[in-house]
């Protein structure tokens, strides 16, 4: 589960190398003007969440970092993905079943509830390729090519182009 977490983080990576401060943090795509860098740093702040709260077993991601220069310099989302990935590779899957209490607004108020990690990592996981897939559009519209084909698709996606 974390090698196919961390491959897929790095394929963030992989973008970030290939864009220029200006494509990550352009906003002129319609209709929600975000940027790639907005995306990318949600999807960063979400995995900092679930390590902010690991050590306390409650994990709350309705109190993220939203740090702004992860959202519009490339340099500081690649050092973001990076800290991310290194605290990726120290959790052991005997970890996976352990309980954990997670909080977040669903748009009525926080709500808390009982996960594994595993549980949590698999759904930051469909979080990000989620995102990357917003992020593809976004890369299309700003003619951009992509580093990896299958940036954004989902491992069950039929046909998806292997990359």
């Amino acid at each position: 589960m974390i090698e196919a977490i961390t491959q897929n983080l790095q394929k963030g990576v992989d973008l970030l190398k290939n864009i220029t401060n200006a494509q990550y943090s352009d906003r002129s795509v319609a209709p929600y003007q975000s940027s790639i860098g907005c995306h990318m740093r949600h999807v960063l702040d979400v995995f900092s969440c679930f390590f902010n709260g690991l050590d306390k077993n409650h994990v709350d991601f309705s109190v993220r970092e939203r740090n702004e220069c992860a959202e519009t310099q490339t340099e500081a989302g690649i050092t973001y993905f990076k800290s991310i990935i290194t605290n990726l590779e120290k959790i052991s899957p005997q970890d996976f079943d352990k309980k954990i209490q997670v909080t977040d607004n669903l748009g009525l108020g926080n709500e808390t509830v009982t996960y594994t990690i595993g549980a949590v990592l698999m759904q930051m996981q469909s979080h990000a390729i989620h995102h990357y897939a917003t992020i593809g559009y976004l890369v299309h519209q700003l003619n951009i090519t992509l580093p990896k084909n299958s940036f954004g698709y989902n491992p069950t996606t039929p046909n998806k182009v292997n990359a």
